[in-house]
C-alpha cells in the first residue's frame, strides 16, 4: 500500500472538503438515485478492490445502512461516481437498488483531482496505482512535476520517485502492484547497469525474499564489477616495450593498439617538418 503519506496530507490542508464545501452545507441535497443508473468514476486511479473488504462493507450495510452517501455528477446515462465507489459496489453486493447520494457539478479536471486525493488520504492506492494517477494527471492537465506537487501538495521527489516505477518491464510493475514487490524493491531495480540482470534479480528477491538493503547491496556490487570491466584493459608487457622503444627511435608519441583481427600504430607528429623528420627515420 502507499506509505509515507501522512505530512503530504496534511500539507493538502483542506483536502477533499476544499473541493466539496457543502458537505456541511444544508443546501446539499441527499438524494436517493438508482444503483442501475450509476457507473464507476472513470478517472478511478485505484483499479483493484479487494473482495474481503468488499464483503466487510456489504455486511455493515445490510446491518446499518449506508450512513455517507456517495458524490455523483450527472452525465448522460445516469450518474458517474466522484466518490465512493466502494460503498457503490457493497450496496450493489447487497443487493441495495438505490444508494443515497450527492449531486455535484464537476469538471473532467476536479473528478480526476477529487479521486486521486480521496484514495491518498486513505491510503488505498498501490504505488504503481499512484504512479498511474500521477501521470494521467500529468498528461490530461498538462502540468509538470513541480505544479502537480504544489497542486497536490506532495513534495516534487516524491513524485518523480513514483513515476519511475513506471518505466520498470511491465512483469515488474505488476509485481510491485500486487505486493510480491516493495516500492523501495522497486526503486533500488531501477538502479540496476545492466538490464539483462534485472529479471534474475528478481526472481532472485521473490525466492529468497530478500529486502530493500539486501537487493541495494547486491546492485551496488554487480554495478561496480561492470563497470572495472568496462574500464580500458592494462596493454600487455610486449606492446608497452614496442611502445617505448618506437618513441626513442622516432622522439614523438607513438600508441600501439591491438585489435582482435588488427592493430595500428599511432605515431604523432606536430607540423610538415617533424613529419619528414619522421618519414626519413622510417626510410633508413
Amino acid at each position: 500500500m502507499a506509505r509515507g503519506l501522512g505530512k503530504g496530507l496534511d500539507e493538502i490542508g483542506k483536502g477533499l472538503n476544499a473541493y466539496f464545501p457543502g458537505n456541511t452545507d444544508e443546501s446539499d441535497e441527499v438524494q436517493e438515485i438508482a444503483i442501475s443508473e450509476c457507473r464507476p468514476n472513470p478517472y478511478q486511479p485505484r483499479k483493484t478492490f479487494h473482495a474481503d473488504a468488499i464483503e466487510e462493507l456489504k455486511v455493515s450495510i445490510l446491518e446499518h445502512g449506508i450512513i455517507q452517501p456517495i458524490v455523483v455528477r450527472k452525465s448522460i446515462k445516469g450518474y458517474e461516481i466522484v466518490v465512493g465507489e466502494r460503498r457503490y459496489r457493497a450496496a450493489k453486493e447487497a443487493g441495495l437498488t438505490t444508494i443515497p447520494a450527492i449531486v455535484k457539478e464537476l469538471t473532467d479536471e476536479k473528478m480526476m483531482e477529487i479521486a486521486l486525493l480521496e484514495n491518498l488520504q486513505r491510503e488505498d492506492l498501490t504505488p504503481i496505482e499512484e504512479a498511474h494517477a500521477y501521470s494521467r494527471l500529468m498528461k490530461e492537465l498538462k502540468l509538470t512535476q513541480e505544479e502537480l506537487s504544489k497542486r497536490l501538495g506532495k513534495s516534487r521527489s516524491h513524485i518523480a520517485n513514483m513515476v519511475r516505477l513506471l518505466s520498470l518491464p511491465e512483469q515488474v510493475v505488476a509485481y510491485i502492484n500486487n505486493g510480491e514487490l516493495s516500492m523501495g524493491h522497486g526503486r533500488a531495480l531501477l538502479g540496476l547497469k545492466d538490464k539483462n540482470k534485472l529479471f534474475p534479480l528478481v526472481e532472485k528477491i521473490r525466492k529468497e525474499s530478500l529486502n530493500v538493503r539486501q537487493v541495494e547491496k547486491l546492485i551496488q556490487e554487480w554495478n561496480e564489477k561492470r563497470k572495472e570491466k568496462k574500464e580500458k584493459p592494462k596493454k600487455d608487457v610486449f606492446l608497452q616495450e614496442r611502445e617505448s622503444f618506437l618513441r626513442e627511435r622516432l622522439g614523438t608519441a607513438v600508441t600501439i593498439q591491438r585489435g582482435k583481427r588488427k592493430g595500428k600504430i599511432e605515431i604523432e607528429f606536430y607540423n610538415d617538418d617533424d613529419l619528414d623528420r619522421i618519414i626519413e627515420l622510417l626510410e633508413n
